[in-house]
Formats: C-alpha cells, structure tokens, sequence
C-alpha cells in the first residue's frame, strides 16, 4: 500500500493531480465522495479528510491521461464500513476509480481489514483488484485473495465477496483454507470473516491429526 494520498480530479479527458493534501484520507460516511458538493481542486481533497482540515493553494502541478471514463481517481483511498453504527471494516486501496451512474468504484491493490464487535481485528483480506458499492457498503475482491486471521488461519481463492448487511464472507470458486496442520479446499466457502461458521460444498483435505476428510477419496 502507498502511504500518504495524492488527489485526483477529472477535467475533460485528463486527470489533474493535486500534491499537498493529506496523507491517505480516512472517511466513515456512506456517501460517495463524487456526491459531496464542493469546488473544483478541494472536491475530492475534501472527501479524504476525516479531520475536516482542508488544504489551501493547492494547484495541479501534473496532468496525465485519464485512464479510463472514472469520474474521479483517488491514490491513497481509505474508507470505514459501517452497519448501523457498528464499524464493520476498512478498506484501503492504492488507487480508487470512482464512477457516479452505478455508484461503484474500482479498487487496485486493495486490503480490507475486518472487525469484530468489540472493535478487534478478525482477519485481513488483501487482492490485486476490488469493487466497492456505496449503496450497501457490499465489496468483491477479485485475483489472488487472501485472507488471513490473527491466529494464522488462511483462506485463498480467486474471487471473494464481502455481504455488509449479513457480515459474511463467501466465493463460488475453488478455494483453500490453512489452520495449522489442517489443509481443506472445496468448490465454495461461506464464513464470517471470523472463520466462526464455516459452510463449504465438497470439502476434502487432511484434519489435524492426519485423518482424509469426506470427499477426499477418489479424487485424482
């Protein structure tokens, strides 16, 4: 992950980036930043601190080709997830891609780390790629997703999708998960990101103590 931010807004096709805001920006509210209503440079500093400081005299000192047709571009982008007033997570990724038609934002190199009620750190999720939807706070990590607990439990698969208003955890891809001596795969997982209610379809691997789990034998 980059440290500190560096804000980008569109102009035309072009983005300008703004050096000399806050480090990398922090903001608990479900509103998309593209939604917050101020003035040209300071829309999406604004967005970035939680503080509510601002930054003043800020001018684009580089303009690069936009990427893509992303209303916003953010590197440095860190954001809470909140469920009735409970923080669920925090996602961070090195560069935000905003777009205000679907309410969604593209995420790259991304990693979200999870809480549980008493506000401890349950496990953390890193991926190359990410999709964020404001509307409900749901995500969907995509390409080499790990997902690691304080006590070393792992799960590893391709594509994995985070449900806010249920705090589960889930993919319809093969999947591994690590506890120790413990090695199970199967072709689906559905967990909180505790790992405390597990669900798999065809699980097989080894136990503990070395014993074949069901659906072990036979395969090839």
């Amino acid at each position: 992950m980059k440290e500190g931010g560096t804000a980008e807004r569109r102009n035309g096709g072009t983005i300008e980036r703004l050096n000399g805001g806050p480090e990398r920006g922090e903001h608990a509210s479900a509103v998309p930043p593209f939604r917050r209503s101020t003035l040209a440079a300071f829309a999406i500093l604004a967005m970035s601190a939680i503080s509510g400081c601002e930054e003043t005299g800020a001018r684009p000192t580089t303009t690069i080709q936009a990427p893509d047709s992303a209303d916003q571009v953010l590197e440095g982008f860190s954001h809470y997830v909140t469920s009735e007033g409970i923080r669920r997570s925090r996602v961070e990724a090195d560069t935000a891609y905003f777009y205000e038609g679907t309410q969604i934002t593209n995420l790259t190199n991304l990693k979200v780390t999870f809480y549980d009620l008493k506000g401890a750190e349950s496990s953390t999720l890193t991926a190359r790629r990410g999709v964020y939807r404001w509307q409900d706070g749901s995500m969907e990590a995509n390409d080499k997703v790990v997902v690691v607990a304080p006590d070393g439990r792992r799960l590893a698969t391709e594509r994995l999708r985070y449900d806010n208003a249920s705090n589960q955890i889930s993919t319809d891809r093969h999947f591994t998960f690590e506890r120790g001596e413990e090695h199970l795969e199967g072709n689906s997982f559905r967990s909180d990101p505790d790992f405390r209610n597990v669900v798999t379809d065809r699980p097989r691997g080894v136990a503990g103590d070395g014993m074949l789990l069901p659906g072990q034998q036979g395969e090839p």
